[in-house]
């Protein structure tokens, strides 16, 4: 396995930066990505490092920035981060702090809703075929504002101005479905928009998704994370 052989201070913990190396999955690259660096974790490995890191975010409540222009320096000229992180576009949901990551660690992809367009889709595609990376995360939050508006569009026929009712019409099906479950609305939208997202990359067609799934060599998993306590529920890993 992989060892970290940099970190940094995370009060009372270590806030680390893997030394990531070379490696690929087994699927052909095109020419352009055969000189690229890799991560070395196995997609296992990379959600473990992700678990760790909330662990120690939750305990610890704060952040680390030592080191951060040499870091800065050592990755300027390529990166190999070993997760892709969809998660929403809400200021109090920062990925790189809620998994305690340094630089180029996690490739981020954020959005009103976490939900993925056109250019979401190609930014995974991109992070999977030429970066090597391992692990998608798609990433809910609870009282998230997008999964919100959705509601007041199912509840209350709401329209919004500009393009903000465009944004929020792929998560209007989730709430649609939740609202034939028991329990709270909101956590069960916020969940199923998580989940049919997940679903719908497990399921791809495209031989870039498909193939290094199949293969084992790529995971996409779904999680929700909490306001409140600062703890990630990872609910839908399989």
């Amino acid at each position: 396995m992989p060892t970290n052989s940099s970190r940094r201070t995370f009060i009372g913990g270590a806030c680390g930066v893997a030394v990531l190396g070379a490696a690929s999955f087994a699927a052909a690259r095109p020419a352009w990505a055969s000189s690229a660096k890799h991560t070395e974790f196995s997609a296992e490995q990379a959600l473990a490092q992700l678990k760790e890191g909330n662990a120690r975010f939750v305990a610890a409540g704060s952040e680390c920035f030592d080191e951060l222009g040499e870091r800065r320096l050592a990755i300027a000229g390529g990166q190999a981060p070993f997760a892709v992180i969809v998660a929403c576009s809400d200021s109090r949901v920062p990925p790189e702090l809620l998994f305690a990551r340094g630089l180029g660690e996690l490739f981020v992809i954020r959005d009103a809703g976490n939900t993925v367009d056109t250019v979401g889709l190609g930014s995974i595609q991109y992070a999977v075929e030429h970066l090597g990376v391992p692990l998608v995360v798609i990433l809910g939050h609870r009282r998230c504002g997008a999964v919100q508006a959705a509601m007041a569009v199912v509840n209350d026929n709401a329209t919004f101005p500009g393009s903000i009712g465009q944004m929020v019409e792929p998560i209007v099906p989730a709430v649609l479905k939740a609202k034939a479950e028991a329990g709270e609305l909101q956590d069960n939208a916020v969940r199923e928009n998580v989940r049919r997202t997940v679903s719908r990359l497990r399921g791809s067609t495209e031989p870039i998704l498909r193939e290094p799934l199949h293969s084992g060599h790529l995971q996409i998993v779904g999680a929700v994370y909490d306001l409140d306590d600062g703890r990630v529920d990872w609910f839908m890993e399989t």
